[in-house]
């Protein structure tokens, strides 16, 4: 009888969230790559503003989950950042797109489409906008392109694989968040962010949430150095995509950032959450702490 605790890991059902957690998940009868012998880890997918909504209610936290790193000030008395798992766009990130080529002033006062409330992307528009300079709707990330291209929206906001993908729709870029972000701050864009519940510590002794973050960190290790094995199974969360097209996207948000923010990571973490407090879109915070990882 496997009388091990079980720690429940939210992600995003898109294929980097599924590559590089796959390790720590029993699948198909078989023991996980990365096997800890006080856990056992349970996967809860959901889209990134479901999980972002389910860390701001406060009730039946996850113990370990993914969130937008715009959504941490909100739940920083509950969650800690680990040092690993993270999404960072290096000089590229989601995309404001639109059915015709267009200027970045010309939204303003323009209709969004937006992927949630608490994303990131929609507060890293915000800034290239000005707040409330828009009228943002939230959809569905997956439904954005095609209700653009359908004329519902004046422009929308594409995240994840939508950013490889979006002029399949016919739409065009009017600015990548992430060229932008670089342009102005001259440091990668942090997108998604994982995070420990602090009370791990209380529950289960002294130092788990250390113990839980090198878990997360053997297993995106495990899945970066068995890349073959772990595309497969992400492949399963990539609706619609090609292989040499997941393995793209994966790419770009399963990497060194992802092993460890670093300092540049770090310092980057900080700014944005800063320069969205000054424009009012955030409370603002201490500096995040980081769990696991070189301090």
């Amino acid at each position: 009888m496997d009388t091990r605790a079980t720690l429940r890991l939210g992600h995003s059902p898109d294929p980097d969230d599924a590559f590089m957690w796959w390790p720590l998940l029993e699948l198909d009868g078989q023991a996980p790559r990365v096997v800890s012998s006080r856990f056992r880890i349970e996967a809860v997918p959901a889209d990134i503003e479901a999980l972002n909504q389910r860390a701001m209610r406060g009730d039946d936290l996850l113990e370990i989950s993914a969130f937008s790193c715009a959504t941490y000030p909100r739940i920083a008395a509950h969650y800690a950042l680990t040092a690993c798992g993270s999404s960072v766009g290096d000089g590229y990130g989601p995309k404001v797109v639109a059915r015709a080529p267009r200027t970045v002033e010309s939204l303003r006062g323009a209709h969004i489409a937006i992927p949630g409330q608490g994303t990131t992307a929609f507060m890293v528009t915000s800034l290239l906008l000005g707040p409330g300079t828009f009228r943002a709707t939230v959809v569905p990330f997956k439904e954005i392109p095609a209700r653009v291209a359908a004329g519902e929206f004046d422009a929308g906001v594409v995240i994840h694989e939508g950013q490889l993908t979006f002029a399949d729709e016919g739409l065009v870029l009017v600015e990548d968040l992430g060229r932008w972000w670089h342009s102005q701050y001259g440091l990668p864009l942090p997108l998604g962010a994982n995070g420990v519940l602090r009370a791990l510590d209380e529950r289960h002794g002294a130092g788990t949430m250390q113990e839980v973050a090198a878990l997360l960190e053997q297993s995106v290790r495990y899945a970066l150095s068995h890349r073959e094995e772990s595309i497969r199974y992400a492949l399963t969360f990539a609706e619609g995509m090609t292989t040499a097209l997941a393995d793209e996207f994966i790419g770009m948000y399963v990497n060194s950032w992802t092993l460890d923010y670093g300092p540049t990571g770090r310092l980057a973490v900080r700014t944005l959450l800063e320069r969205a407090a000054d424009a009012g879109l955030l409370p603002r915070v201490e500096a995040p702490e980081f769990v696991g990882g070189a301090q």
